[in-house]
């Protein structure tokens, strides 16, 4: 909305006035969040977008940087003040001021000049803090209620301040936690902390109270939830959540500690109680015992509890560092679209589409002890039953009016609830269900006229939202819970496309980094470990940083897990036998040896030939990766040294898997063909032959349809875009009938399945990696290797035969990208706008030698225009 206004603005103001350049500064962010008052570093790197009315290039920045914010606003930089740096950078600036240090509270500004001289005015301020870095420690102990079962206690403060000032909380718990002060909540995250490889790190939350104190007495809660930190997951020294925290107040400049966690706190039970292991398919859910609840979470009503004091937790000893992915949040709120009797006080709930979060229920008054429970599914069975699958929430009555049931440290994924046992015909108006995931923000649009793909655009884009929370992506949120490696890698860059989400990427690498081996090897799944899969699944802390260097020009996990990825290539080199990748062991903290998964019936990914093929494959992706890592990071002979690998490597797979008079590689399935094509194993010479060879299969013996699963989506589809393949996918995701995904569609699906056939999971990671297509293929938007961040971009939209227009956005680390493209009598007609700091190379058509650009003819023997910034109206004839 507010950058429509701004385009409204400039075009009223082109009208009226002939004037100087508006240029406005906007989303401005600290390490690719927006005011962090918890940064894990003292280096940090500041971003910016450029909006003008007319076309601009950023000349030179501006920023300073300072402690007290109405002296910066007087031009009082005492850390640091940049000066005019002549450069166009906007995008993750780093910080080159005074040192920083733990708890330190800064303020920043910027602002921009062009070519012409002109200036923006100064930005708003913006503030950042240094959370709790290592080596100082928060001052509280680990605290909750002694015994032997404790679920989801209250911990209870009181405290005294003279004058409120600016206040930070710091929050270290182990399982989640809420915050209240006075009452209120301290913000509107749920769910947190975000997710950390809890036996070895554990995350630091800081929240800014200042609003909620008073002068004179104040009352702090912690209500805690068991969350992951379990005996059955993380060998939890407790048997329950533990906490430790500290609340700070900024006074003379200087943070004096108004109190921390210790045995003075009082606690007592709170009536959650968690009923499941959190192991796969045994995530239970919440025991909801309205008899225990407080009426509100006032000084008054919290007296009327049974308080007694807290013990203090003896813990094995973790890292704890600050969090760096933005919390979860309530996203959207969905009611009931239909509601219907079972017979005997039973009632089916349809919530109209499946989603992952929370769900609630409000009840007249019950019979005190009444109970009432709540089974939720993400799939109702042809009897109109659900299919159970082992998520279930109870709730018992207080007896009094008005109890209102919902979760609050468990979240299910689900479109049907049963409930039972509820003597009353429940409202549509009595319930609820809450889409709760990381408060990521939305980074791209597509529509065309073809509805069969807008479709399936839509349901993997919403997918997507309900497989990534609490700062990692998980395969499924109910049955499993995993940060699958696999999935990650085939779904990373259509989720990076869709999803302004570079913090999500820092948190859940850090946990990959946790789980590595002394060896280098990885497990399947991160956090936690374990997990069946193969080399894609472990592979994940490689290509995971370069797409997220790639997407959004941040290349702190280039930085921070390049030792890791060195380390993981020298445990390939130990099971690497006279140059191939062969099978290596299963072993305690990991199963399998995978090449795809789930793919089609009739298709034999389980063939070793086609396993050790992929996986090798998957290697050469990788060496290309870390070549291109290494140039990024300045290390040019490493980079030598993993290009040469590559080619040697791809050598030999050409040798063993090539079978010559059938122009196939190892099975011949799409996958085996498409992946040798894709990393540059197959010979120019040959590869006219191995790629008709490819096409022709998949007309007869897959009969057009998509015949790949998990690893091969994403690669299938990389290499229908490379080779401008476009009926050939189209063609694919055209087909009605299994398998393919308006098969699922077709079979009232909302989200995308585990397997083809609509098995298990109805919300699933595997076959997301599709939505690639959309944006690269039809929308013609391709991201440029050397110029990361959408610096550069290559424009050439693939037209299916049948679709005749595709309006495509995407909010690039710079600003919005729009192409628009219609057909209109054998013309191709485009709308192109380039935001400041963003170029392009327009793909001109074979048949074409140039077109009118804004009006003007425009002839060129090259492949493609070159734009800069500005807003293009194209148009290639004889097509």
């Amino acid at each position: 909305m507010k950058k429509g206004f701004f385009l409204l603005l400039f075009c009223l103001m082109g009208v009226q006035f002939s004037m100087a350049s508006v240029i406005l500064l906007d989303d401005l962010r600290c390490e690719n969040l927006s005011n962090p008052i918890g940064i894990d570093n003292v280096s940090p790197h500041f971003s910016w977008k450029v909006l003008c009315d007319v076309p601009m290039r950023q000349q030179y920045y501006e920023i300073q940087v300072g402690t007290d914010s109405l002296g910066l606003s007087r031009g009082k930089a005492d850390l640091w003040n940049s000066g005019k740096s002549e450069s166009d950078a906007s995008v993750m600036v780093p910080y080159k001021g005074k040192g920083l240090k733990s708890r330190m509270l800064c303020y920043w500004r910027v602002r921009v000049g062009n070519e012409k001289g002109e200036t923006s005015e100064w930005s708003p301020i913006q503030r950042f803090a240094v959370g709790v870095l290592e080596g100082d420690g928060l001052q509280g102990k680990f605290i909750s209620l002694d015994g032997s079962s404790i679920n989801s206690p209250l911990l209870r403060k009181s405290f005294t301040v003279d004058k409120p000032a600016t206040a930070f909380l710091h929050v270290n718990s182990l399982g989640y936690h809420e915050v209240y002060v006075n009452g209120k909540k301290a913000d509107a995250s749920v769910l947190s902390p975000g997710v950390s490889q809890l036996d070895k790190h554990s995350l630091i939350v800081t929240y800014d109270v200042t609003s909620l104190l008073k002068s004179g007495k104040n009352e702090i809660l912690l209500w805690l939830g068991k969350g992951w930190y379990k005996k059955t997951t993380f060998k939890a020294e407790h048997d329950g959540p533990v906490v430790r925290a500290e609340l700070d107040i900024l006074k003379a400049g200087k943070w004096n500690t108004l109190f921390a966690t210790d045995a003075t706190w009082t606690g007592c039970e709170s009536g959650y109680s968690d009923m499941g292991t959190w192991n796969a398919l045994r995530f239970g859910g919440e025991r909801i015992d309205a008899r225990m609840l407080p009426a509100n979470l006032t000084t008054e009503e919290l007296d009327k509890l049974q308080w007694k004091p807290v013990a203090e937790i003896n813990t094995n000893e973790r890292r704890a560092t600050p969090q760096m992915c933005e919390p979860n949040k309530i996203q959207e709120t969905l009611t009931a679209k239909s509601i219907t009797a079972l017979g005997n006080n039973t009632w089916l709930v349809d919530m109209g589409k499946v989603l992952t979060g929370w769900f609630e229920l409000q009840i007249p008054r019950l019979l005190e002890g009444h109970e009432i429970t709540a089974a939720y599914s993400d799939f109702m069975k042809a009897d109109g039953s659900i299919e159970e699958q082992g998520e279930s929430d109870l709730y018992i009555a207080s007896g009094k009016a008005g109890d209102v049931f919902c979760n609050k440290f468990h979240h299910h994924a689900f479109r049907y609830i049963k409930i039972s046992n509820l003597p009353y015909h429940p409202q549509p108006a009595q319930i609820k269900a809450y889409l709760v995931h990381g408060d990521y923000r939305p980074a791209s649009t597509f529509v065309c006229s073809d509805a069969d793909l807008n479709a399936i655009h839509d349901m993997v884009n919403y997918t997507l939202r309900c497989l990534t929370f609490s700062g990692y992506m998980v395969d499924c949120p109910h049955l499993e819970r995993a940060g699958y490696g696999g999935d990650g890698n085939s779904s990373t860059q259509v989720f990076q496309t869709m999803y302004d989400a570079a913090p999500t990427y820092i948190n859940w690498l850090q946990a990959w980094k946790d789980v590595m081996r002394e060896d280098g090897g990885l497990p399947h799944v991160a956090p936690a470990g374990g997990g069946g899969g193969g080399p894609y699944w472990c592979g994940f802390i490689v290509l995971a940083p370069w797409r997220a260097y790639v997407n959004y020009g941040d290349s702190r996990l280039l930085e921070q897990c390049y030792d890791n990825m060195k380390k993981w290539f020298g445990y390939v080199d130990k099971y690497t036998v006279n140059g191939l990748l062969k099978r290596w062991p299963d072993t305690s903290y990991r199963d399998w040896y995978l090449g795809d998964w789930l793919a089609p019936m009739g298709v034999d990914s389980g063939n070793q030939k086609s396993i050790d093929l992929v996986n090798n494959c998957f290697i050469s992706d990788c060496l290309y990766a870390m070549c291109k890592i290494a140039t990024a990071l300045g290390h040019e002979a490493e980079a030598k040294a993993f290009a040469a690998r590559k080619e040697k490597l791809n050598a030999l797979i050409h040798q063993t898997f090539y079978n010559n008079e059938e122009n196939i590689y190892a099975t011949g399935s799409q996958l085996d063909m498409a992946y040798p094509m894709l990393v540059g194993v197959v010979p120019e010479a040959l590869y006219g032959k191995v790629k008709q060879e490819m096409i022709t299969r998949s007309a007869n013996q897959y009969k057009g349809h998509i015949g790949v699963g998990l690893v091969g989506v994403p690669i299938l589809t990389d290499w229908a875009i490379r080779n401008k393949e476009v009926d050939f996918m189209y063609g694919m995701l055209k087909q009605p009938d299994y398998p393919g995904y308006l098969h699922m569609l077709n079979n009232g699906a909302t989200t995308t399945w585990e397997y083809w056939n609509g098995e298990r999971s109805r919300v699933h990671n595997c076959y997301n990696g599709i939505g690639n297509w959309f944006y690269q293929a039809v929308g013609g938007i391709r991201t440029d290797d050397s110029n990361p961040g959408y610096r550069h971009v290559f424009i050439a939209p693939q037209i299916p035969q049948g679709v005749t227009w595709a309006n495509t956005t995407k909010e690039s680390p710079y600003g919005t990208i729009i192409v628009n493209w219609k057909l209109k009598d054998n013309r191709l007609m485009m709308h192109v706008v380039l935001p400041v700091g963003v170029k392009a190379s327009v793909a001109i058509p074979n048949n074409a030698h140039g077109g009118i650009v804004n009006g003007k003819e425009v002839k060129s023997d090259k492949q493609y225009l070159e734009l800069d910034t500005g807003i293009y109206d194209i148009e290639f004839e004889s097509l």
